[in-house]
């Protein structure tokens, strides 16, 4: 098993090199330029477009609305990399790796903008009359590449099955329940075999609706308890701030358990982990944003947009605070169990901290597995059609299953996610290089109608949007 181990390491290291990263990122890079800063000067936009319905939203096609479809985005984007992730990046790059996050975050907003358009501009009506779309639609309707399509919905079976979507979660919420209040890994796992089950069968629309509840508490819940420990250690916050912007382009010194790190090693840790927890680029999030009931393309590419602020800028930021501040990061501990002594710590009351990271691991986790198992659904029915579907569902569940009893390696389980994870994002980064010019030109087509006024300038809505959205 250790050898096995090895290799898939290897592979690992190779396919998240230095060429991947610098695609990702460089993808970002030039959508930005060639969108005009589109999440800068469209963002505010993009907010209200996100808690607002559309006008004559009953007659856009779609299965859900686009505040659902976002929702089941962000269902299967924040999750244990947000708690998980952060620390393992701050660990092995320090203080440092958290500046280099937002940087990537910053790119990847115009990234995840550009695959929230394509994804309903070349999504289709599969024969269950549910609307399906996504990488692999747009890859092989706009890019015309079948074969690199097929590819990317194989990766992304492989990510549902064998990765982020089922063991590594069920692994986290199982363990957190043990060593928190010493539940059964067994009894966990069946309880969350039930309700997968009681979830995904009824397909987008169940999973859509509870993702809609979930994603939005889960998401006040840890920002306010961040935000908690924040305001007690206001007055360190400057200081914190300073040592992650300084240590992101200067080496960062052992200090108590922290064995020292290199600027290549925070930019390295800091770029990967946050495309990892926000998955620009990576192709999954347009799987959801397919499904939105609306008739622009740009609007859900903005509300998708809004996606990658949330879970980086946001949420993961928070988390990097906050393991600054308490000192956390200096300390001897690794993955959640840093991120729980961070909080435990900065909460002075007696085993608040370890109840809101147990209650955050399992909400964010259990998210995750049901946004996974719908990517995983559509890139099915993209290769083998409807029929595909319920033996699909039933085999997922089967997994769970056996995840649930904790009897798999999981080191081989997440290197083996981060090696899919890879592959699936490159043949999406080609797509969206190659279909850059259909995004811009659909997003000057957008903001050219909107400001030159075709609704009547006497609408006060209207008006009030045509303020921030000159383009």
């Amino acid at each position: 098993m250790e050898n096995l181990i090895q290799i898939f390491k290897k592979i690992d290291s190779i396919v998240w090199g230095a060429p991947l990263l610098i695609l990702l990122v460089g993808t970002g890079v030039y959508l930005t330029l060639r969108l005009k800063c589109i999440q800068i000067t469209k963002l505010p936009l993009a907010f209200k477009y996100m808690f607002s319905k559309e006008d004559d939203d009953s007659k856009g096609e779609g299965d859900v609305t686009s505040f659902q479809a976002l929702c089941t985005a962000l269902a299967a984007t924040i999750g244990t990399g947000n708690i998980v992730g952060v620390a393992t990046a701050v660990k092995a790059g320090g203080p440092g790796a958290i500046f280099w996050m937002w940087i990537a975050a910053f790119f990847g907003m115009a990234t995840k903008y550009a695959e929230g358009l394509l994804a309903v501009k070349y999504r289709v009506t599969d024969k269950n009359g549910q609307m399906a779309g996504g990488p692999m639609y747009y890859i092989e309707r706009g890019l015309g590449n079948k074969f690199l399509a097929k590819m990317f919905a194989i990766f992304g079976i492989g990510v549902a099955f064998f990765g982020i979507g089922t063991f590594a979660q069920i692994n986290a919420i199982s363990d957190s329940l043990k060593d928190s209040y010493g539940v059964p890994v067994i009894l966990t796992g069946i309880i969350i075999t039930i309700l997968v089950a009681m979830v995904t069968l009824g397909g987008i629309k169940n999973i859509a609706k509870v993702a809609e509840k979930i994603v939005p508490f889960m998401a006040v819940l840890y920002i306010v308890a961040s935000l908690t420990i924040l305001g007690l250690n206001v007055k360190v916050l400057p200081e914190a701030i300073k040592l992650i912007i300084v240590s992101a382009f200067t080496p960062t010194a052992a200090i108590g358990g922290f064995l020292g790190t290199t600027v290549k090693n925070a930019i390295q840790n800091g770029i990967a982990r946050g495309v990892f927890s926000n998955e620009s680029g990576l192709g999954s999030a347009p799987i959801a944003a397919a499904a939105a009931k609306t008739k622009s393309c740009v609007r859900q590419g903005l509300i998708s947009m809004t996606g990658t602020f949330v879970d980086t800028i946001v949420i993961c930021t928070m988390t990097g605070l906050t393991l600054v501040l308490t000192g956390a990061w200096k300390s001897d501990l690794e993955g959640a169990a840093m991120t729980n002594w961070a909080f435990t710590n900065g909460i002075s009351i007696p085993y608040l901290g370890k109840f809101i990271i147990t209650i955050g691991l399992m909400f964010f986790a259990f998210t995750t597995i049901l946004g996974w198992n719908y990517y995983g659904e559509r890139c099915t029915e993209y290769l083998f059609g409807v029929k595909g579907i319920k033996p699909y569902r039933y085999i997922f569940i089967g997994i769970v299953a056996i995840g649930g009893l904790s009897i798999l390696k999981l080191d081989l389980i997440w290197i083996i996610a981060d090696i899919v994870n890879g592959l699936m994002a490159i043949p999406n980064l080609i797509a969206l290089i190659g279909l850059s010019g259909i995004v811009a030109s659909e997003t000057r087509e957008y903001f050219n109608k909107l400001y030159n006024n075709e609704k009547n300038e006497d609408n006060e809505e209207y008006v009030e949007l045509k303020k921030v959205a000159r383009f």
